[in-house]
């Protein structure tokens, strides 16, 4: 680990150019040979370039997912979870929190490397004659990534062995952290300030920086910053809560409003997609509403990084929704046999397809995801957008060819019916549904069963660790499957999306929140620029509905304006959070958000989910995925936690004292 986080650290250039990640040829490459004169080519940089949107596969889609989603209330720990997801859920009795355990070490560990890359190219670039826009490039994603380390440890170095913000051409294995308000006031912000004057409004690549994305990181960051200099909650290293530019949180507020809104009217290339669905349809990824991501091709395994047949996980691979998905193959239906024998046979088999792919089994959503975020499923499309809640027959692509099975009750399934469901609601009367019976515990998922129907079912009140609805919005999509059940061991081929055009609504309507003057937003958006006002866009567009998506059936259907009365009068954080949840669930926004707003232990000490074994241990290996009986958890979440901790590697590559070393890392850790 010494060795190989020295490395990245020196070889930051080496990185740029080296976008299948590190190995022994990296390791041993020497540093010497790139040198700030590379980067006077074009060629330096525009290879250093292509790193920068490279860089974000080595964190995002990854176990750096777990660090964004655990612990809060939209995540917590599944059946066949590892430490990588225990550890850092904080769930009393689980795991052990520490920092060699916490997967932030994946940000910490690309980042920096990527902001020497473009530290590079800032101040070498011009020479080699590239426009002002390109540079403007670097500068974004120099930001980019200061701007997520400050949100993730505190403060962090801005001298990487030069100086600060200096191209590193001196090995180092000394460090000091600057300040928040030194990172914020000297990186983030002026970078993103030029890049909004220098970078294009439609981006030179598809996925391109651009003005509006700039735009939105900086308004981020604005009330990000505003948010912080009120905070009591610790901070590290410690450092007054004044602004060094003198400008006070309410002026941070009023900068984020104003820039948010600016974004909005003046969309350029972007816009909010007609209906909530199509944003996350895998056929119609890299779409209008989509600012960032971090990019996968199906086209070449070599360009993508990953194996597409069998993929065994790690950077700079997709594999985040696996996390996030139960084994539902383990549903059985019964076969009837030509010599009047039946067996029982896997029904919803493991495909390539979105609703489906690879399970894993690493995380699951507490039942409160279902009974209070989700509450409205009939208006709001986010829903049946955001999750797979009816899994559905697909055995006649695998290697059983009978086109009847028998399921729930005894009745005949065919392929593309619903052989498990999720219900929207739990019924009125308890006793419908039946979790116990034979024909129950014949589903091999401890599902219920309802008379009249042949799908097997489960209650949100009955979710557990080991049984829950999967994150459709990001599922595995491939167009080479055929008729048949495809690769769905491969990796994702599909973007990790990022930065979105619809956040500039909720990073105005916090402003506002937290006392911004509003304006009338004028244009395609136009609104009365109050935060009800700025949500009421995204709830309009959530009211509307073109598909059923777990119904699998054309719907249109036209629910704004009922959104729209639903929407509160006055709009206070909580509400804020909870629209993003419904916006942007299970996609690595939630800790930050929590973080941000000062309401991580809040939200997310307690939650209740079935137990995952069948004697309501929270641990344990079991012949069925869960029992149906739920239980309350409760984590151990304190004010240290608001920051993660600065990884192992980084101090273990240090040549600093043992004191120099613990006056270095975040407290309590």
């Amino acid at each position: 680990m010494k060795k190989l986080y020295t490395k990245l650290i020196l070889g930051a250039a080496l990185f740029s150019l080296s976008l299948t990640g590190c190995s022994d040829i990296l390791n041993e490459q020497p540093r010497s040979s790139y040198d700030p004169t590379f980067f006077k080519t074009e060629t330096g940089v525009m290879g250093g370039l292509t790193a920068m949107y490279a860089h974000l596969r080595q964190f995002y889609g990854q176990y750096y997912y777990a660090a964004c989603q655990m612990p809060t209330d939209e995540y917590t720990f599944a059946w066949s979870a590892d430490n990588n997801f225990k550890d850092i859920d904080l769930t009393e009795g689980v795991g052990n929190y520490a920092a060699n355990t916490v997967r932030s070490d994946a940000l910490w560990n690309a980042a920096f490397p990527n902001i020497n890359t473009a530290s590079g190219v800032i101040e070498n670039g011009a020479e080699a004659g590239v426009s002002d826009a390109l540079i403007a490039e670097a500068r974004f994603f120099r930001a980019f990534d200061y701007f997520q380390l400050v949100q993730t440890f505190g403060g962090v170095p801005l001298d990487l062995g030069s100086g600060e913000l200096k191209f590193n051409t001196t090995p180092m294995r000394y460090s000091v952290r600057n300040t928040v308000p030194e990172v914020y006031t000297k990186a983030v912000f002026p970078d993103l300030k030029l890049a909004i004057e220098l970078l294009p409004e439609t981006g030179r690549v598809t996925g391109g920086a651009t003005k509006t994305l700039a735009r939105l990181m900086l308004a981020k960051a604005y009330l990000t910053y505003g948010w912080w200099l009120e905070s009591t909650i610790p901070t590290y290293p410690e450092c007054p809560r004044t602004d060094p530019d003198g400008h006070d949180k309410a002026w941070y507020f009023q900068q984020a409003y104003n820039l948010a809104v600016e974004g909005i009217e003046n969309p350029g290339p972007f816009k909010l997609l007609d209906y909530y669905y199509d944003v996350h349809l895998g056929s119609n990824d890299r779409n209008a509403e989509v600012l960032l991501y971090a990019d996968h091709t199906e086209s070449s395994e070599f360009y993508d990084g990953q194996s597409h047949s069998y993929f065994g996980g790690g950077a700079p691979g997709n594999q985040i929704v696996w996390f996030a998905t139960w084994n539902y193959t383990l549903i059985r239906s019964t076969q009837k046999l030509s010599d009047g024998t039946s067996k029982e046979v896997e029904s919803v088999q493991r495909e390539a397809a979105q609703a489906y792919g690879r399970p894993w089994s690493c995380m699951a959503p507490p039942i409160g995801v279902f009974q209070n975020t989700f509450a409205d499923k009939t208006n709001d499309s986010r829903y049946d957008g955001t999750f797979v809640t009816t899994f559905r027959g697909n055995w006649t692509k695998g290697s059983v060819s009978d086109n009847t099975l028998y399921n729930a009750n005894g009745l005949a399934v065919h392929p593309g019916d619903a052989i498990l469901t999720f219900l929207d609601e739990d019924p009125a009367n308890e006793g419908d549904i039946n979790y116990d019976s034979s024909a129950a515990k014949a589903s091999a998922v401890a599902a219920g069963v309802m008379n009249g129907r042949s799908d097997y079912v489960i209650a949100p009140s009955h979710i557990s660790r080991g049984r829950y609805p999967n994150l459709w919005k990001l599922g595995t999509y491939r167009t080479n499957n055929g008729d048949g059940l495809g690769e769905p061991n491969g990796g994702i081929t599909r973007p990790v999306n990022i930065a979105y055009f619809s956040e500039l609504f909720f990073v105005a309507a916090e402003a506002a929140v937290k006392g911004a003057t509003t304006k009338t937003v004028t244009g395609t958006y136009a609104n009365d620029g109050s935060a009800r006002g700025l949500i009421n866009i995204i709830r309009a567009r959530a009211g509307k509905w073109r598909w059923d998506n777990n119904g699998n059936v054309a719907k249109q259907e036209d629910n704004s304006a009922t959104m729209i009365s639903l929407t509160p009068a006055t709009i206070d954080i909580n509400y804020i959070l909870d629209e993003r949840s419904r916006e942007y669930f299970g996609e690595g926004m939630r800790w930050l958000d929590l973080v941000r707003t000062q309401k991580l232990i809040e939200y997310a000490t307690t939650y209740e989910i079935g137990s995952g074994t069948n004697d309501g241990k929270p641990i344990g290996t079991m012949s069925v995925p869960g029992s149906h009986q739920k239980h309350t958890y409760t984590r151990n979440i304190k004010s240290n936690h608001y920051l993660r901790p600065i990884p192992t590697g980084q101090l273990n590559a240090l040549e600093m004292t043992v004191e120099e070393k613990a006056a270095y890392q975040n407290p309590g850790y």
